[in-house]
Order: structure tokens, then C-alpha cells, then sequence
């Protein structure tokens, strides 16, 4: 194993896979030269108004909501309780609903939509078919299909990526290409082909997977391939989240400055999700949001990314870790090429959870609120106790002069509600094994 310039202290702890909370010491300063626009996030937003009449007419799901792609904003209280005690402690927790996001049903619906209805755009106007101010509803007309059809859109993916990616291109008529890692679930497989995707199934992890589709992409005309690790297009779908979410906490009541500070805790696999979101956030409230990503304790790549201190490359194989978790959205070994040097300014910190702490959370959001999610969803949840219960999390409050008393915590869950009935039964079978594992190991011996 090479030499890497990670703290030797940090890099024990990641190597014992001991679930811990990592602050980023470069927070705050400047976003590099290179960094996009932030109103490239103006432009995803438009997007998606603009082709929301074409979304209700492509899926009847969407025509209550008139084809807008956004999930509910849930108060938390009751699971508030269930995690910190009767008390609540401080602040007010709130559950980002995206488990509920509508066809793909996860956390990559947005980004991957909007990726898909700008090839669709790109193509249609440049054939003639659709008038750059014209109405996108044109774009699922036969002709427009006819057109797509010519044409292959092509991802690799653990599994909600390539959902979200597949069955929009397979919407519009694109022949639509998923390559998947073997840690990818077969319901996923599945109900990708039910929607007319060609499913391609590779024995590597999501990164050979991601490599796979890249190099199909490159050799074959009239395909474009979207790329996780560095899709603008992806990212700033994703970033659109931000404003709907700061409409939210309006409507809530919940006021974002200085003395009412905003902590958002999102699941991160490759990062694109998470930092499209905080890049968008951090565009609307600036120091007054802090953004907190969670990892599985296998598979903490942004972590290792940014820890190093490098733009070269890291992987959590560099420093001996084996990638395998439950959390199979979470399964990345290396960060984003385009997202980790955004985040070495913007993102708060990073803490890490074992597989076993996921399903604990995910049966306390279960028999609190009733909501049922898959493990890496849940990974969030340990956020805010991090925060407030640990030494680090308490210095990060302390250094940065924060009131909790009127703080918002928004966990973010990111993946559920397309998950199979019997799937999500054994996750809380599991969960309540390990529940009362515990509750036995705690009886006095007889």
C-alpha cells in the first residue's frame, strides 16, 4: 500500500472501520478558479419548469403535481425522540422525502432527469423538431420518438442512477443502456428491463461498471454516455433541489441565518447528489448552512478524498479498505473528479456508519414515523446526534459560535419507496434482530 498524506491518526481509525465524524479544515475558503457557475442552477431550475408539461404527459404519476419532480419536506419529531430522548434536544428535525421521488424513486431522479431532457432538447432542436421557445411536449410526439430512437443513452450505475437515467431515455424512445456493477440489486435489474432498458451486468464494482459504459459510449456513434463521476448536467439537476427545499422551510417556518443555522446531512456514494445539493445550498445560504455527508465505514470516498489534501486521485482501496457495504448506493471507492474539489471548501465535514448502525436507524424511522426506506437512506440519521454528542461535533458548534437552540436539521433520505415489499421486510426483520441482540447483551447474567 502506498504512502498517503493522510493523518496517521485518522488513517488508523478509518483502516479499524470505527464509525467516526471527520471535520473539513478547509471549509470556508475559496471555491477554485475552475469552479461552475452558480447560475448554471438557474438554468437546470428552468429546465425543468420548462419540460414539466412534457413529464405529466410522459408518466401519469407526475399529472398531481403537473410534472414538478420534488419530494415532501416531513417534520421529524417523533423520530427526533426516538434518537436523542423525550427531551428532543436542540433545534428541529425535519426527513427529506426524496425515498418518494416519483419513477425513479431516489435521491437521482433530478439529476438524472434533467440530464436526459437536455440530450432530448439538444437533439430535437438541432433536427428541426423542437422550436428553442417552443412547448417540450413536442419532444414525446412520434416523430420526436422516431428521431430518439436513432440514438442510445448509456450509464453505468449500482442501481438508482441507472433507474432514474433509463427510464427517462426509454421514456422519450432513446435505446437506453444501464451497465451495472455485481453489487447491484436484481429488483433494480428488473424493473429496468420491465421499462424497456437493456441492462449489461459486470462482475467488477460500480467504478468498472462507470468504465464500462465510458468505453461502450466512446467506440459506438450517436450514444451519449452519463458519466457520474463528472456529468455539469447531473450536477446541477441535482443542485435544483436547493431552491425548492429553502421554498419548504418557508412554508415551515423555519428561517435560515446566523442566528437560525441550517445543518443538512446527506448519504454520498460518488457525490454527485449530495454535492449538487450542497453547491446549490451553500448558493442560497452561504455560511448560514452547514452540509454533512455520511459513508458507509467500508467505502468513505469523499473522506479520503478531501482528508488527503491532493487533487491526485485516492481511492479507499489506497488505504486498504474493501468497498462492501449493505448500502449498495453508498458502494463507491473513489469521489467524483468534478464534485470533490467543489466540496474541499463547502462541505462541513463527513462521518462514516457501519452497515449494522443503518438498519438500527432505519427500524427507529420505521417505528417512529412509519416510514420505510432502504440502508443507505438511513445513513443520514445519525447526523445530528453526531453533532451534538460528540467531541468533534461540539467543537465545530463551539468554533463556529452556533445557537442550536433554533438550529434545522434536514436528514435527507435518499431511496426506498421502489424498493419490493419482501426486500424491505427483511431489512426491518434484520433490524429488529440486531435490536434485540442488544437488548439481550444488556440483561444481567442469570
Amino acid at each position: 500500500m502506498a504512502s498517503l498524506p493522510l493523518n496517521p491518526e485518522l488513517l488508523a481509525r478509518l483502516q479499524s472501520k470505527q464509525p467516526l465524524l471527520w471535520l473539513n479544515p478547509k471549509q470556508g475558503q475559496p471555491l477554485p478558479a475552475s469552479a461552475p457557475s452558480a447560475d448554471l442552477i438557474a438554468s437546470a431550475e428552468a429546465r425543468l419548469a420548462r419540460c414539466a408539461p412534457l413529464m405529466a404527459t410522459l408518466f401519469s404519476e407526475l399529472a398531481p403535481s403537473h410534472g414538478q419532480v420534488e419530494s415532501q419536506l416531513m417534520p421529524a419529531t417523533a423520530l427526533q425522540h426516538a434518537i436523542v430522548g423525550n427531551d428532543g434536544g436542540d433545534g428541529a428535525w425535519f426527513i427529506k422525502r426524496d425515498d418518494q421521488l416519483p419513477i425513479a424513486g431516489s435521491i437521482k431522479a433530478r439529476g438524472g432527469f434533467h440530464e436526459v431532457l437536455a440530450i432530448a432538447e439538444s437533439i430535437a432542436i438541432e433536427h428541426g423538431i423542437l422550436d428553442p421557445d417552443g412547448d417540450r411536449r413536442v419532444l414525446a410526439t412520434a416523430a420526436a420518438r422516431a428521431l430518439f430512437s436513432q440514438y442510445s443513452v448509456t450509464v453505468g450505475s449500482t442501481g438508482n442512477l441507472g433507474l432514474s437515467i433509463g427510464v427517462m431515455a426509454a421514456a422519450l424512445g432513446f435505446d437506453a443502456v444501464v451497465h451495472m456493477s455485481a453489487d447491484a440489486k436484481a429488483w433494480k435489474k428488473d424493473r429496468l428491463r420491465q421499462r424497456g432498458v437493456r441492462v449489461v451486468e459486470h462482475e467488477g464494482d460500480y467504478a468498472e461498471a462507470v468504465a464500462a459504459g465510458r468505453q461502450q459510449a466512446l467506440a459506438a456513434p450517436r450514444c451519449h454516455f452519463v458519466d457520474d463521476e463528472r456529468s455539469a448536467m447531473l450536477f446541477f439537476g441535482y443542485a435544483a433541489a436547493a431552491r425548492h427545499l429553502s421554498r419548504q422551510l418557508a412554508e415551515a417556518g423555519r428561517v435560515v441565518d446566523a442566528a437560525h443555522p441550517l445543518f443538512v446531512y446527506l448519504p454520498c456514494g460518488v457525490g454527485g447528489a449530495p454535492g449538487g445539493i450542497t453547491y446549490g445550498l451553500k448558493a442560497l445560504f452561504g455560511e448560514h448552512v452547514h452540509c454533512f455527508f455520511a459513508e458507509p465505514v467500508a467505502s468513505p470516498c469523499m473522506l479520503v478524498q478531501l482528508a488527503s489534501g491532493t487533487d491526485a486521485p485516492v481511492s479507499v482501496y489506497d488505504i486498504g479498505l474493501d468497498n462492501r457495504t449493505d448500502a449498495d448506493g453508498l458502494a463507491v471507492g473513489q469521489a467524483s473528479h468534478l464534485v470533490s474539489p467543489l466540496m474541499a471548501s463547502q462541505l462541513a465535514g463527513v462521518f462514516t456508519v457501519a452497515d449494522d448502525q443503518l438498519y438500527v436507524q432505519l427500524l427507529a424511522l420505521k417505528t417512529s414515523m412509519g416510514v420505510e426506506v432502504e440502508p443507505s437512506a438511513a445513513a443520514g440519521i445519525g447526523g445530528p446526534g453526531w453533532l451534538l454528542g460528540s467531541h468533534e461535533g461540539q467543537a465545530y458548534v463551539r468554533d463556529h459560535g452556533l445557537d442550536m437552540r433554533n438550529a434545522t436539521h434536514v436528514i435527507w433520505a435518499t431511496g426506498g419507496s421502489l424498493v419490493p415489499p419482501a426486500e424491505l421486510r427483511r431489512f426491518q426483520d434484520y433490524a429488529a434482530t440486531l435490536a434485540g441482540q442488544a437488548c439481550g447483551a444488556m440483561q444481567p447474567a442469570a
